[in-house]
């Protein structure tokens, strides 16, 4: 090697040596590009977001609840929510993707056929390279494969699917549920919030009676100052109550509307009002009749055991791969010749008979996985099973304390402004002090905020005991708003 040559081959080096660095450091500068400088940084991306999210507008609010802003009602808000809320979305494409699998495996019944067409240009010479020739050759193929045989492997496969599309349907009916549940539950939340400023505006004015009450005393002279100023008290707290309950209303106005699938923001209001008079006694049915229900149709539950059975047609299928196959193929092609007009028509069949006869262990391995998953699936199924029994036992003697406590409430409602009524006029007749009526006044007060809890917890306990029975519908025939709510044994409240 001369001296030129090594000269070469040393700059040679010194070139690839620093493209090597100058790659590193372009690759340790790109990491840091990517991740916060320091461990206090917050990461910002310089990149346009790839995909703007849709907004929910209220141009997606059908034409006539837009009309109509102040008398929304309970069927208006649920079936906005099954049109907007993104749940009911992402479970129906689920259901569809399923569906679409559940077809695909069952083309698994027919032959695979292809065709294929072949170009070919061949260039050759002969005897010693005197002779140069060029042949072009054109040949369209069509070939035919099928599955004749697998001890069952196709049929549980396909049955797979179709469990997996079985229970995707009933996950799409759980979601439509809970969808239907959270609506119902700010609704009735929304009018607990209503009837909440009416009682605290109720408040407010009897507070201003007794304070009223007390200024005619102190002017009189049979009063002291100490019961205006108790008496201005009581006025300043019932209507910082009725503040609070008044904003509670937006709060929870958004909450509504936010379970519709609408933004906080939109314009709408409910004019329905928490009923005074309720129907009690609405479950009739026995606690084990509406845990047979819930066996029956609670969707959560039947998706599950749609899985269940999945996983037992997954272990008839993987108990397949373990089994012999029978194959069948064929074609057909024809070869054109370019120039020439002879043809050649070519046949081929056959029939294969394959047997696995070592897999490495795995096919051993393959069978224990998948009845191990079918024991979870079925452990889980009992476990659900014993949770069912559980929520419909819960709900059921929760709806029977709320109708309880709703007689109960209203029993004190009625005796504290009976309470009232006496404490009022012994103070103003001069025989009972202003501290028996602020007591009264506070009794009066606790229970008519009681009775609302109550009234509303009622509702709220009827629409848990539909959801966990599984029977939580929506009654289009329904022509009150709230009254819609298909109770458990399939009367209408």
């Amino acid at each position: 090697m001369n001296r030129r040559t090594g000269i070469v081959l040393f700059l040679l080096g010194i070139f690839v040596i620093s493209s090597i660095i100058s790659c590193t450091y372009r690759i340790v500068e790109r990491a840091k590009m990517d991740m916060p400088e320091s461990p206090a940084a917050v990461w910002k991306t310089t990149e346009a977001p790839k995909k703007v999210l849709k907004k929910i507008t209220v141009a997606e609010i059908p034409a006539d609840l837009l009309a109509s802003k102040q008398n929304w009602t309970l069927v208006n808000l649920i079936d906005l929510a099954l049109r907007n809320n993104p749940d009911t979305k992402a479970s129906w494409y689920a259901a569809r993707s399923a569906a679409a699998d559940y077809g695909s495996k069952r083309g698994t019944y027919y032959p695979d056929a292809t065709f294929d067409f072949n170009v070919l240009r061949l260039k050759g010479s002969a005897v010693g390279g005197q002779f140069n020739y060029t042949q072009t050759s054109y040949t369209p193929t069509l070939s035919i494969y099928w599955l004749v045989f697998d001890f069952g492997g196709r049929e549980a496969e396909i049955q797979e699917t179709r469990q997996a599309l079985i229970a995707a349907n009933y996950a799409h009916n759980a979601v439509i549920q809970q969808v239907i549940l959270q609506v119902e539950q700010a609704y009735y939340s929304y009018l607990y919030a209503k009837a909440l400023v009416e009682a605290e505006e109720i408040n407010l004015k009897g507070t201003q009676a007794n304070f009223d009450a007390a200024q005619q005393r102190f002017k009189a002279g049979v009063a002291t100052i100490a019961d205006v100023l108790q008496a201005k008290t009581a006025v300043s707290q019932a209507q910082l109550a009725l503040d609070s309950a008044r904003g509670q209303i937006q709060i929870i106005r958004g909450v509504l509307a936010s379970a519709v699938g609408l933004p906080a923001t939109t314009p709408y209001d409910i004019e329905d009002i928490l009923p005074e008079n309720i129907s009690l006694d609405q479950t009739s049915a026995s606690i084990e009749v509406l845990i047979d229900e819930a066996f029956a149709r609670r969707p959560d539950l039947a998706e599950l055991r749609a899985r269940a059975v999945k996983s037992e047609a997954h272990i008839k299928n993987v108990k397949s791969k373990g089994l012999p196959l029978i194959t069948a193929s064929g074609s057909i092609s024809r070869v054109f010749y370019e120039n020439n007009p002879v043809r050649s028509n070519n046949y081929s069949g056959s029939l294969l008979f394959r047997v696995p006869v070592f897999t490495g262990f795995s096919q051993g391995y393959d069978e224990v996985k998948a009845r191990a998953d079918a024991e979870v699936l079925d452990a889980q199924l009992s476990k659900m099973e014993q949770e069912v029994v559980l929520q419909v036992w819960t709900s059921y003697y929760n709806l029977k304390t709320a109708e309880q406590r709703i007689r109960s409430s209203q029993d004190l409602l009625e005796s504290a402004e009976k309470n009232h009524q006496v404490a009022l006029e012994r103070y103003k007749a001069g025989v009972g002090t202003f501290l028996d009526l602020l007591a009264a006044q506070s009794a009066l007060e606790n229970a008519r905020a009681q009775h609302v809890l109550a009234r509303t917890d009622w509702f709220l306990s009827l629409v848990q005991l539909a959801y966990d029975t599984g029977t939580l519908e929506i009654s289009t025939d329904s022509k009150e708003s709230g009254t819609a709510l298909q109770t458990p044994q399939g009367g209408n409240q």
